[in-house]
C-alpha cells in the first residue's frame, strides 16, 4: 500500500515491486583432447582457459553470478557465485580442466546438456570449443538455446591448422611419432575437412542460429574476442 499517495488523494493506492534477479553467466568448457595442442604462442587448451577467465572477471563486472561446467558424467558444475569470489571458483575450475586432458570427458554435448538444465531465460553461455566438437553437433540444438539466451561461441584454433605448410611434418601420437606428407593434394584434403571445414562451417551457420560466434586462434589476445559481448542478437532462421 502506497500510503502517502492514498492519503494525498483520498483513494487507495497500492505499489508492485518485482525482485531483480542477476542474471547468470555460465562458462561452458569443452574439454576435448584436441584442445591440447598448439604450435604458436600457447597451446588452443591454455587459450581456452584464458578466454574463460576474461569471461569470469567480464561476468563480474556485470554484476551477474557465474557458473562454469564440463562435459562429465560425474564433476558437478561450479556452482553460480557473485563477485570476485564467484569468479576466482571458475578460474580454480578452468586451471585444474585445461592444465592436462581430464581423465573422464563425456564430451560438448554432455556439457550443453547438463547447461540446458542450469540456464535460466535471459542467461549468458560462453562457450569454448574445439571446432570438431561443434561440428558434431545438430544445429537445431544451438537454436534452442539461443531462442532464450544470449549465447557466445569461441571457436579455439592454431595458426598451422588453417594454414599448414606443404611439406612433412613429423607429430607425436600416444608416443608413437607420425609423419604427414603435406605436399600430397589427398592429404591436404584430408587437413583441410579436419580443421578448416568446421571453423567455416561454424562461422556461416551458428549466426543464423541467433548465436554470435569467433575463432579465437592461439597466437590471438585472449580478450579479443570481448567486442561479441552486448550485440544485438542475430534473428534465428
Amino acid at each position: 500500500m502506497d500510503w502517502r499517495l492514498t492519503a494525498r488523494t483520498g483513494r487507495a493506492h497500492t505499489k508492485l515491486f518485482q525482485a531483480e534477479r542477476e542474471r547468470l553467466s555460465l562458462i561452458v568448457a569443452d574439454t576435448s583432447p584436441a584442445l591440447y595442442f598448439g604450435t604458436r604462442v600457447r597451446f588452443k587448451s591454455v587459450q581456452a582457459a584464458r578466454a574463460g577467465a576474461v569471461a569470469a572477471w567480464a561476468a563480474a563486472r556485470d554484476g551477474d553470478r557465474i557458473a562454469a561446467l564440463r562435459g562429465s558424467l560425474r564433476e558437478p558444475p561450479v556452482n553460480p557465485g557473485g563477485g570476485p569470489r564467484g569468479a576466482l571458483r571458475v578460474l580454480d575450475a578452468m586451471v585444474r580442466w585445461y592444465a592436462q586432458p581430464p581423465a573422464e570427458d563425456a564430451g560438448l554435448e554432455v556439457a550443453l546438456d547438463h547447461a540446458s538444465r542450469l540456464l535460466r531465460p535471459g542467461s549468458r553461455m560462453v562457450v569454448l570449443a574445439e571446432p570438431g566438437s561443434v561440428a558434431a553437433l545438430p544445429q537445431r540444438r544451438w537454436a534452442v538455446l539461443a531462442q532464450h539466451h544470449e549465447v557466445i561461441v569461441l571457436l579455439l584454433t592454431d595458426p598451422i591448422e588453417a594454414a599448414p605448410p606443404q611439406a612433412a611434418l613429423p607429430f607425436s601420437h600416444d608416443g608413437q611419432r607420425i609423419e604427414l606428407d603435406l605436399g600430397a593434394p589427398a592429404q591436404r584434403q584430408r587437413w583441410h575437412a579436419s580443421f578448416v571445414a568446421p571453423v567455416q562451417a561454424a562461422l556461416e551457420k551458428l549466426p543464423a542460429r541467433g548465436v554470435r560466434v569467433q575463432a579465437l586462434s592461439t597466437d590471438a589476445a585472449s580478450e579479443s574476442w570481448l567486442p561479441l559481448l552486448g550485440r544485438p542478437r542475430p534473428l534465428v532462421a
